[in-house]
């Protein structure tokens, strides 16, 4: 057989092939295209044909060898696009998902939206403020005197202090969120219903009971005829809501300069239902909160008629809260960010 005549055959042969899977797609390449295939023969020919008929006879033989190439290349491409369509259609979508790694909230931040909900139902609004303040919204609007131990380095973050001598121009870091309600008091008129959360600071060595910064939520109610019996309704209503309708809650008096009388709040145990256990001392008490009825000098000092208005105030750490709640001892751990820790909080709302 002459060699055009087999070039012929061969490409007759390519050109009706067809392939249904992947083996004969690589029988069509081993045949065609491998290492000891028809075409390579072809060129071997070549060899006895006359050297003016060698240049068309190599152009015929590298078309051929081109459109072989090309046709395998389709026949590849078709192939796997089928595989791929097959693997599709074999994905079952009724299989349940790969968990996803979700983060929790932290607990003091359940703890502080949960008094917030809390307080809403009842009126009060949020309000917030910096956490750099001067002497006046720290202090001085709240009845600190002068000489007061809370303006001393030890317990306060002073940053910054002016070159006269002049204390009013002093700024530190908030030692509570009560400047919030300063400023409440100083842009709004009565009646004001606010509860301030917030971070705060003060200048004492960290241990499992202290640390430098905290968390408060402090409330402010001022109106007409305000009362302690509704100081005392207000926040049995918060104790029963936070620990249950069993709370119970029972008044100590103290001293706060920007409220008289003042007085300190407990709550009946709910670990060992009042009972007596070492978390409250055998006393079924803990200890939440201090509250009273703002002194008048505060609300003149907001430029509030004292004799016309009347209200009361009170104070929580989050920490504390979170701590009767959760049992958490060391407030250190609310801070270290260990994910042991935080992910004990995954199931908290």
């Amino acid at each position: 057989m002459e060699l055009k005549e087999k070039i012929e055959e061969i490409k007759q042969e390519v050109e009706t092939f067809s392939a249904k899977s992947v083996d004969e797609v690589e029988a069509f390449r081993i045949k065609y295209l491998g290492s000891k295939n028809k075409i390579k023969d072809l060129y071997a020919e070549l060899k006895t044909v006359p050297n003016e008929l060698k240049k068309e006879f190599g152009q015929l033989i590298n078309g051929l060898k081109n459109q072989t190439q090309e046709k395998f290349d389709g026949f590849k491409d078709s192939i796997q696009g089928n595989d791929s369509k097959s693997n599709q259609k074999s994905i079952d979508l009724t299989r349940p998902a790969e968990q996803i790694a979700l983060g929790s909230r932290h607990p003091l931040a359940v703890v502080k939206n949960e008094i917030i909900e809390i307080f809403k139902r009842i009126g009060f609004v949020v309000s917030e403020g910096p956490e750099v303040e001067d002497d006046w919204h720290n202090f001085s609007a709240l009845n600190f005197p002068p000489e007061h131990p809370a303006r001393d380095m030890q317990d306060t973050f002073f940053i910054e202090t002016s070159d006269d001598g002049d204390r009013s121009k002093e700024m530190a870091l908030r030692t509570h969120t009560s400047s919030v309600q300063v400023r409440v008091m100083e842009n709004s008129e009565p009646p004001i219903r606010t509860i301030s959360p917030g971070r705060v600071y003060r200048n004492e060595a960290i241990s499992a009971r202290a640390h430098c910064f905290f968390h408060q939520v402090e409330g402010l109610y001022i109106d007409t005829d305000v009362s302690f019996a509704d100081l005392k309704q207000t926040l049995l209503y918060f104790a029963q809501e936070m620990f249950g309708e069993k709370a119970k809650i029972r008044l100590r008096p103290s001293y706060f300069p920007f409220t008289e009388p003042s007085a300190e709040v407990d709550v009946s145990c709910t670990i060992c239902n009042a009972k007596g256990c070492n978390v409250c001392k055998y006393t079924g008490w803990l200890e939440i909160l201090g509250c009273g009825m703002v002194d008048p000098n505060v609300l003149e000092a907001a430029n509030i008629d004292s004799k016309k208005f009347s209200g009361f105030a009170f104070g929580m750490g989050i920490e504390r809260i979170a701590q009767l709640k959760y049992r958490v001892g060391d407030l250190r751990l609310y801070s270290e960010n260990d994910i042991r820790f935080l992910n004990q909080f995954k199931s908290a709302h």
